[in-house]
């Protein structure tokens, strides 16, 4: 088995077996790429704010913030592009992102793992900021594994919140 085959197999893993349960818990009036879609904008603004504070507490070079803020453009452009393609998006249907977005989560995560090794490493004039910066990586690869998630028909999501035969009923009748 090729690298590339190992590294989809897990990838389709952490899909199917960690989010796609989340998806599907989720109440139908906030569907999985809702949650998916707010995780993703909630990561562009904790990017904003690690850039900003970044900019404030140590400084930086025109050119560094230049890249920086090309960079969180380069993000915004991602944000917008999902938005506008979300409404293929159909519950009871293969979702479309799932194979559209598999090199993006591919290479999340390794990003993610590696702002946590920086903002843990650092000094402490940027510790704050990177810890921003982690934070932003860790609630962008939920987001995108939540746009990701394949939305259940809504049976099937009345059936999930059945639990040892209790039935949870959001109408208030027991």
């Amino acid at each position: 088995m090729t690298i590339s085959q190992v590294l989809i197999r897990t990838d389709l893993w952490i899909l199917d077996r960690i989010f796609q349960p989340v998806a599907n818990r989720l109440p139908e009036r906030l569907p999985a790429t809702e949650c998916g879609m707010s995780c993703l904008f909630g990561a562009l603004m904790l990017s904003a704010v690690a850039i900003v504070s970044i900019i404030f507490m140590v400084g930086m070079s025109p050119g560094n913030i230049t890249f920086n803020m090309l960079t969180w453009v380069f993000g915004l452009s991602f944000y917008l592009g999902i938005s506008r393609v979300r409404s293929v998006i159909r519950p009871g249907q293969a979702n479309p992102l799932r194979v559209m977005l598999l090199g993006m989560r591919l290479i999340s995560i390794p990003f993610a793992a590696w702002s946590f090794w920086q903002s843990v490493s650092a000094p402490a004039g940027l510790m704050l900021p990177l810890w921003f910066n982690f934070l932003a990586n860790l609630v962008f690869v939920t987001g995108i594994y939540l746009v990701s998630c394949q939305l259940p028909p809504p049976a099937m999501q009345r059936e999930e919140k059945t639990f040892t035969g209790w039935e949870t009923s959001t109408s208030g009748n027991r």
